[in-house]
Formats: structure tokens, C-alpha cells, sequence
């Protein structure tokens, strides 16, 4: 689909997931998410959606940031903790971001969610990466020891998800073939 088709009301996207090399980006968050959508577009030749998470620490300047999985691969949740051990700054805030590219050589839009907390000594099972060791504010439990709706809810993949589809309802409410298909139904 290019940038300038929309969906009518009644058609639906299907989406196919493709496994693609991709080079690992240094940067910040934003930049990180721009080149690999472009680049993903480059290769399928067509409409792409990625996603990069952080853990970003506020003692430490924003990072581990986008270089979380290595620094998880390596250090463990309790490593994670560790790191902040000679700081009273325990804050921390979970980023995810979703690009959105239309195909080789179109612009890229970010859509980003958030959620605030703090790193504790990890807690919960160890079934999803650093999950153990983050809290989220207003809560006193872990996201790996949260049940899995309520994560789901506050989580920042969640508010990045809802970012997205905000933007892509908004576009086709205002699409051509909608503004037509209203006012056919206000003839009725």
C-alpha cells in the first residue's frame, strides 16, 4: 500500500511477519527505529512495521536504552540492579517504539510508548527478559510478577500499539472513501 492509498471502511489488513538481517544500529531511540524501518522497507520492498524496546535508567543518562538486549545477554536482571547500586536513583521508564514505513523511499512515522518505574532487585518468574527487575510506578509488584492482562495494559509495548492504531484509524476516518461512504449514508 502506498502512503497516499487508504482502506476503505470494509477492507482489512493482513500482516506476515519476515525474520530479516538487520545490521544493529547505535544511536538514540528515535534514529535507531528510523534506519531499521528503512532499511526493512529496502529489503521487503514494500510496507513495514518494526519495533525497538529500551530500558532506559535516569542515573545513568538514558542507557542502557536500545542496547538493553545486550546488556541483559550479559549481566542478567540481577546485573541490571547491580548497576545501580551506587546511585540513589533507582528511576527508570520502559520504551517502546513502532515504526511504520509505506515502502523503499517513503517516510517513516514513530509511534512511542512509555511507562515509568523504577529498578528493583528482580522478583517473579524469569520467562520474559528484564521483567523481573522492573517495577512500575503505582504498582507494587513487578511486570513478571504482575498477571498478564494487567501488564498488558499499562505496558509500553501496549501504549505504543494504541499510539499506532490511533493514527491509522484517524487516517482512514478521513480518507476520501470515507468521507464518501458518510455522506452516502446521509443520503439513506
Amino acid at each position: 500500500m502506498s502512503s497516499n492509498q487508504q482502506l476503505s471502511s470494509n477492507q482489512q489488513l493482513s500482516f506476515i511477519q519476515k525474520n530479516q538481517i538487520m545490521p544493529e544500529y547505535q544511536g538514540e531511540p528515535d534514529e535507531i527505529s528510523i534506519q531499521k524501518c528503512k532499511e526493512a522497507a529496502r529489503q521487503v520492498e514494500g510496507p513495514v512495521i518494526v519495533e525497538d524496546t529500551c530500558l532506559c535508567f535516569k542515573a545513568l543518562g538514558g542507557l542502557p536504552g536500545p542496547y538493553i538486549k545486550w546488556f541483559l545477554d550479559k549481566l542478567k536482571p540481577e546485573g541490571l540492579y547491580k548497576l545501580l547500586t551506587g546511585f540513589e536513583d533507582k528511576s527508570a521508564w520502559a520504551l517502546c517504539t513502532f515504526a511504520f514505513c509505506a515502502g523503499k523511499d517513503e517516510p517513516v512515522q514513530l509511534f512511542r510508548g512509555k511507562t515509568e518505574g523504577h529498578i528493583v532487585e528482580p522478583r517473579g518468574p524469569r520467562d520474559f527478559g528484564w521483567d523481573p527487575c522492573f517495577q512500575p510506578d503505582g504498582y507494587d509488584k513487578t511486570y513478571a510478577e504482575l498477571p498478564k492482562d494487567v501488564k498488558n495494559s499499562i505496558s509500553h509495548r501496549y501504549r505504543a500499539l494504541a499510539a499506532m492504531s490511533e493514527h491509522f484509524c484517524q487516517t482512514n476516518n478521513t480518507s476520501p472513501q470515507s468521507k464518501k461512504k458518510k455522506e452516502e449514508e446521509e443520503e439513506d
